[in-house]
């Protein structure tokens, strides 16, 4: 199925994988959205779980294996071209994760990977409604640990 002009809604997995007083994002070197920094992830595969999706995604993305932890938020991403077609549809399902192995490495998808503060997520060209996602999973994630 093609991702530019699907037939279909295409489901996404996300990670929002928190370390220390950080989150990891990654800059996206393909369409749609490049150049911009988003969360880690992509596109489910037909027969794979979701939580196999996100391991999959991470590594291949990334570099790093990951422990899945709870949704965090669902929703869509639906970009229009200019005759008002739609473009890219996407369900998106971000999850709350922990790194557990590897080496931080941009690849596949992304052209740079980094660890960022939520101050200086201020400074990034983020895609849109990522910084109130993010800003949850640290709720999540310290209420969790109180």
């Amino acid at each position: 199925m093609s991702r530019e002009y699907p037939a279909q809604p295409i489901v996404g997995v996300g990670a929002i994988i928190l370390q220390d007083d950080c989150v990891l994002l990654v800059r996206r070197g393909k369409e749609p959205l490049k150049g911009i920094w988003s969360l880690p992830g992509g596109a489910l595969e037909l027969g794979e779980r979701l939580e196999e999706g996100i391991r999959r995604e991470i590594r291949e993305e990334v570099g790093l294996e990951v422990e899945v932890g709870p949704i965090v938020e669902v929703f869509e991403r639906i970009t229009p071209d200019k005759r008002g077609l739609v473009r890219y549809h996407y369900v998106l399902i971000d999850y709350l994760c922990r790194p557990t192995g590897g080496s931080l490495l941009a690849a596949d998808d992304a052209d740079d990977a980094r660890w960022v503060t939520l101050r200086e997520l201020k400074n990034l060209v983020i895609t849109a409604g990522t910084a109130p996602v993010i800003e949850k999973a640290f709720r999540m994630r310290n209420s969790a640990s109180s």
